[in-house]
């Protein structure tokens, strides 16, 4: 089985934030005027990158969903694929469940991605978050793995 992974973030924010204050710290110095004192731009560039960096760090760690040959992880939890309800996971591509828990926590799906119902072998519901829950679903299923044979 091919393991599948799927990051919690990119660091695009963090590197469009770093480019625009980069542009923000040039025009200050490329401009006649009252510049910003050096101390200023050092507190105020490491403090915002600081939290940019900060929310794409912890998005990585709670919304990454990764598949392996043993089980889906989402974050700090894990749910092992041969608990998954793989004729009910063949019936469903994706939708929302209501009252489901999410996998990784939360109480809803994070903004810009869809929850892939997966129902368990004791009956329970709970939604995995995924920005593309056809390749998700493929990955689960693939025949080569232990959860589609």
């Amino acid at each position: 089985m091919t393991p599948y992974v799927e990051h919690g973030s990119s660091w695009r924010p963090f590197w469009l934030v770093a480019g625009a204050l980069a542009v923000f710290l040039g025009l200050d110095l490329a401009f006649p005027g009252p510049d910003i004192p050096p101390l200023l731009w050092l507190v105020a560039i490491a403090a915002v990158l600081g939290v940019v960096a900060g929310g794409t760090l912890s998005a990585r760690r709670i919304w990454t969903v990764r598949v392996d040959e043993h089980a889906l992880v989402v974050g700090r939890e894990r749910v092992a694929l041969s608990e998954v309800d793989v004729d009910h996971l063949r019936a469903v591509d994706a939708g929302v469940d209501a009252g489901a828990p999410v996998l990784g926590g939360g109480w809803s799906v994070p903004k810009g991605r869809t929850g892939l119902p997966l129902k368990l072998a004791d009956g329970r519901t709970v939604l995995v978050p995924t920005r593309d829950p056809a390749a998700l679903r493929a990955a689960l299923l693939d025949p080569r793995g232990t959860l589609g044979s």
